[in-house]
């Protein structure tokens, strides 16, 4: 998701957990996942590494963090399911940086990739690992000073963790999508990808290139959309029938459950979820009792590893909207409490702990940098305070996730086809 913010932020390098903080037990012995903080500092961009104490859902970092992220500007990364890569998109740098995670969760820097266009705001990666998806936003021979339709790349991924070319699609090593995307999602049965476009710049933390609001091209849409695309074995992308569907004003955030049947995207403009039934073929139809309200601004969203509860960042609002996914219809319920207080301001991306689902995590592009923490009640979705959160980052936290350490083996759901 592009992300634009036109005021000068002052930034603050945070200082490492302390033992004076009266941590229950960070120490690697207790470590069930190692969770990764992409940031923007004054001297570039950085990659923070935790480990998260299976206790108490602390966070303390790993020796030697943070770490470059290889370019500027950092804002999505997404580790390999073998836990064994990091792959970060540098938005002001224009390339994608492999990182390799070490046995400790220090992080050692591998190749760069330049994208075809440019920009590249959101990634995606299948769960059998073989293929990275790139989302630019912009596609060849667009910028913030000459704006226009966004690009979508399917990387074939080697295994050694390093990049193929990008697998061409219809002649092109790109294929292209409407204007101002915002995140892209890959099912997790590897059959379809999906992009949200904004079709309007929605205005939140990252600059653009030219400092100033890239103007709306009189070809993008008037409205939100989500584009669709079958998969191949091999990579190559096709429209889905139907695609490109309507999706409210701004959709951004975009997360798809595990069984590969719902889709949800964030539309940061008209406060709202917006669910879908992924149908057989890959076309989207709304849910019949959605959209859904959220809080003001929502922007990250994510679904637990077990796929029964979903969470939504509300920018604006600093809080976490909670729901409870029917399994059979997919629609989402509000919890009991709704909503969950993030400590600091305008909470950007949003992870559960893959190893557990017990503790979940935002980014908070705040200054100082912080994570803020939540317990997670496996049984009710709820979310609750953990001691001494939020936790210190570098610089100001444009993203987060995680990986499972150790024999702590991600949750997966059977991947079914769509319906």
């Amino acid at each position: 998701m592009k992300l634009t913010n036109f005021g000068q932020v002052a930034l603050a390098a945070a200082a490492c957990l302390a033992a004076g903080l009266s941590l229950t037990a960070c120490n690697p012995s207790s470590t069930i996942d190692y969770v990764y903080v992409t940031s923007t500092t004054s001297t570039g961009g950085e990659v923070s590494s935790y480990h998260l104490d299976s206790v108490s859902g602390a966070l303390s970092q790993v020796a030697g963090s943070p770490f470059s992220s290889q370019g500027n500007n950092p804002v999505a990364e997404v580790p390999s399911p073998n836990g064994q890569y990091l792959y970060v998109a540098n938005e002001a740098s224009n390339n994608i940086a492999q990182m390799v995670i070490g046995t400790d969760g220090q992080l050692s820097p591998g190749k760069t990739y330049t994208t075809p266009g440019t920009e590249p705001i959101s990634l995606a990666i299948n769960t059998t690992g073989t293929l990275l998806f790139v989302l630019d936003y912009y596609s060849p021979g667009y910028s913030d000073a000459s704006p226009g339709p966004g690009a979508l790349m399917v990387y074939p991924i080697n295994s050694d963790g390093t990049l193929g070319s990008p697998v061409a699609s219809s002649g092109l090593s790109y294929s292209p999508v409407q204007c101002f995307p915002g995140g892209v999602a890959v099912t997790a049965n590897g059959s379809y990808a999906y992009v949200t476009n904004t079709n309007s710049v929605v205005v939140t933390t990252t600059p653009p290139t030219t400092t100033t609001l890239p103007a709306t091209p009189s070809g993008c849409p008037a409205n939100g959309t989500i584009s669709g695309f079958s998969i191949s074995s091999s990579g190559v992308l096709a429209p889905v029938a139907g695609s490109p569907f309507l999706a409210g004003t701004t959709p951004t955030g975009i997360a798809i459950d595990p069984t590969s049947r719902f889709l949800y995207a964030t539309d940061s403009v008209q406060n709202q979820l917006i669910a879908y039934d992924i149908l057989a073929g890959g076309a989207l139809q709304p849910l019949i009792n959605g959209p859904f309200t959220t809080g003001t601004f929502p922007v990250g969203v994510t679904i637990d590893p077990r796929g029964e509860y979903l969470y939504v960042t509300d920018f604006n609002s600093a809080a976490v909207n909670e729901f409870t996914i029917n399994q059979s219809t997919g629609s989402p319920s509000a919890g009991a409490a709704n909503s969950f207080g993030t400590k600091q301001p305008y909470p950007t991306c949003v992870v559960v702990d893959p190893a557990l689902g017990r503790w979940l995590y935002t980014s908070d592009f705040s200054t100082p940098g912080n994570i803020t923490a939540a317990t997670l009640n496996p049984d009710t979705g709820a979310l609750g305070g953990v001691q001494n959160s939020p936790f210190p980052a570098n610089g100001i936290p444009t993203c987060v996730t995680a990986v499972p350490h150790g024999n702590h083996a991600t949750q997966y759901v059977s991947a079914n086809p769509g319906q």
